[in-house]
């Protein structure tokens, strides 16, 4: 009884482990789309993966990775030149993501839940060396993954033009939530 019990355990383990994937994330076909909005309008771009992957599990996502590259982040909306570079210049300095002390952030998902093509997801999102729970909706076609959701700056120490710590701004305030739209492609 014990050598069948023994030989029950080791094909469950084989049967899990072979239905247990990781698909890395292709970084040049995924993209991660920012808006923030002020009183008197928004501004939107994109940001870089760096690395990525996802876990899964007959076919479904369980787990997964991203490490975003905050260097790489630009605004797609202004198209003067210098409007542009400051913009970006300002982004990436310590009033915003501060990219020279954390040049990466990141986020793990920690719970997924299937619904056929859609996924619930939590996980942890890290910016500036803070980490805090989010969560969001998934879809799927193929091999790609899409989503969006909502992050309060404040949370991550990034309070620049903040109506919740700064007073008097009038039309020189920007919204705590910016949203993060994301196309994730794994490689086949």
């Amino acid at each position: 009884m014990k050598k069948g019990t023994l030989l029950l355990a080791i094909l469950t383990f084989v049967a899990v482990t072979l239905s247990s994937q990781t698909k890395k994330v292709d970084i040049a076909l995924s993209e991660i789309i920012w808006t923030g909005e002020k009183v008197t309008g928004e501004h939107t771009g994109k940001i870089a993966f760096k690395k990525g992957k996802l876990e899964m599990t007959d076919k479904k996502i369980v787990g997964g990775e991203f490490v975003i590259d905050m260097n790489s982040i630009t605004c797609s909306d202004i198209e003067n030149k210098d409007y542009n570079t400051k913009l970006v210049g300002h982004l990436k300095s310590d009033d915003f993501f501060g990219v020279e002390t954390y040049p990466e952030s990141s986020l793990k998902l920690t719970k997924v839940t299937s619904n056929g093509d859609k996924y619930d997801v939590k996980g942890d999102l890290t910016i500036k060396g803070k980490t805090h729970p989010v969560s969001f909706k998934v879809s799927n076609s193929g091999n790609t993954f899409e989503g969006k959701f909502k992050v309060d700056r404040t949370k991550y120490d990034v309070r620049y033009g903040s109506g919740q710590f700064f007073d008097n701004l009038g039309d020189k305030m920007i919204y705590d939530e910016f949203e993060l739209a994301f196309k994730v492609v794994v490689l086949k």
